[in-house]
């Protein structure tokens, strides 16, 4: 990634999460920008939302993103338009690291486990 990518990724990031944070979090929930990636062209980028929602399904809260990305896309436009020619197209998606590291976590403690157990076995 260039530093111009990489620079108007953070920008990206910044002014989507005050947005999405200000306007379109629904109550009870809190959404986090956690990663926006963008294509070389700067056309798509492509963000990562965590979504804390204790209260209501979390697919909800994406469809009401989804449903409202043309609004989002306009008032990110309006932050960032003397720094880009184009507005690029925003593509939302969960971010499933906390789940991966959970999961990665997990097979770990098994891996420790059967070693004490082998080491216990041995003596």
């Amino acid at each position: 990634m260039s530093i111009r990518t990489e620079r108007l990724s953070s920008v990206i990031k910044k002014d989507l999460g005050q947005i999405l944070q200000r306007n379109y979090q629904p109550s009870g929930t809190f959404i986090t920008v956690t990663q926006v990636r963008m294509t070389d062209d700067l056309s798509i980028a492509k963000v990562y939302l965590s979504v804390f929602s204790p209260n209501r399904e979390v697919e909800s809260v994406y469809k009401y993103i989804d449903d409202h990305q043309d609004e989002i896309r306009y008032e990110l436009a309006s932050k960032i338009k003397n720094q880009v020619r184009r507005i690029p197209e925003l593509l939302f998606y969960e971010d499933d690291t906390a789940e991966y590291v959970n999961k990665i976590e997990n097979l770990f403690s098994k891996v420790r486990k059967q070693r004490e157990e082998n080491n216990k076995d041995e003596e």
